[in-house]
């Protein structure tokens, strides 16, 4: 774990997964004041608010962060910028290829850039275009999910490229030991999500932090996509009644386009902006059952509220264990 503490300039390598609503200022200064690595999830943020939210986070700690950022979204060079200004040493870039020059861009600002692979070949390919780190995040994991679980593509991956850049593990982590399983297969830290959303620091609403505290492994479950022509990531979240709202909302989006009322970009737009609106429903105002609680298949690991510092020393301390069990 030494060298993607020394990577990320913190205590422990342990990063706190960008998820949007939750991991905002609060949730992410107290991650890095625990020792770990908070990473700001910009989501569908305007730069005004990412600049708000830098400087916010800022206020509240003066340890490393990172800022997550999604490849898609149309102001992503105002939003390096910002970055930048701030002198924001991480940047995360999700949702897909980096585009042309953002690489560039973000490393002319001093950040060091970090990505995700979902595949070995990605993962060689990010390499070669100047990657600093990388995250292969499997499918156990909540919010936006790929089809291979976390198992297999660390035994697939990390032999092939942990030598190479530093690599963290992400999915379905919820105890130390398998974070000490994946360190001794070759990764240099853990990203988890998770885990930290029932943080005593967290701001996600009560009722939010309830529905984790009583769910179980098997009620966090994937979306499935309807229309071959409407291409849903899936996304993992707790069963309520917005599983049945998303998929009547998809039915409604691929009527429009039979209609020819709406284009396929927009369509696609439609579909990305009722995930934003239901997670924040879910998390900032409570509403649990019609909202989406994107939560990852740990979610049963979850038993309570708890100070960001106790879980880090509990994962800590497992994972310890389990290697020193191993070495004995």
């Amino acid at each position: 774990m030494a060298r993607g503490a020394a990577f990320l300039g913190s205590e422990v390598a342990i990063m706190a997964g960008a998820m949007s609503w939750v991991s905002e200022r609060h949730l992410v200064a107290a991650m890095s004041n625990a020792g770990g690595f908070g990473v700001i999830a910009c989501g569908a943020m305007t730069p005004e608010l990412l600049d708000a939210e830098i400087a916010g986070t800022k206020a509240l700690t003066d340890k490393p962060f990172g800022v997550n950022l999604i490849t898609m979204h149309p102001a992503l060079t105002e939003l390096i910028a910002v970055c930048a200004r701030h002198g924001v040493g991480h940047v995360v870039l999700a949702g897909g290829l980096p585009p042309k020059g953002s690489l560039e861009a973000i490393k002319a600002g001093g950040a060091k850039v970090i990505c995700f692979a979902p595949t070995l070949a990605l993962a060689k390919k990010l390499i070669r275009s100047g990657v600093d780190a990388l995250v292969i995040e499997g499918m156990e994991a909540g919010g936006h999910i790929g089809p291979v679980s976390t198992s297999v593509l660390a035994q697939e991956m990390l032999p092939e490229i942990a030598d190479q850049v530093p690599v963290f593990v992400a999915g379905g982590i919820g105890r130390g030991e398998a974070i000490a399983g994946y360190l001794d297969m070759g990764a240099a830290g853990v990203q988890l999500g998770t885990r930290f959303v029932c943080a005593t620091e967290s701001i996600a609403h009560p009722k939010f932090k309830q529905a984790f505290i009583r769910a179980s492994a098997r009620d966090a479950v994937a979306s499935v996509q309807l229309d071959p022509r409407l291409p849903v990531i899936p996304v993992r979240a707790l069963k309520n009644a917005g599983g049945e709202l998303f998929t009547a909302k998809q039915r409604e989006v691929a009527l429009s386009l039979d209609e020819g009322r709406v284009a396929m970009t927009e369509a696609q737009l439609q579909i990305e902006h009722y995930w934003a609106g239901a997670l924040r429903r879910a998390v900032i105002d409570g509403d649990v059952e019609h909202g989406s609680v994107m939560a990852g298949q740990s979610v049963g690991m979850v038993t309570k509220e708890e100070p960001i510092a106790e879980i880090i020393a509990a994962l800590i301390d497992e994972a310890a264990h389990a290697l020193d069990k191993r070495a004995a």
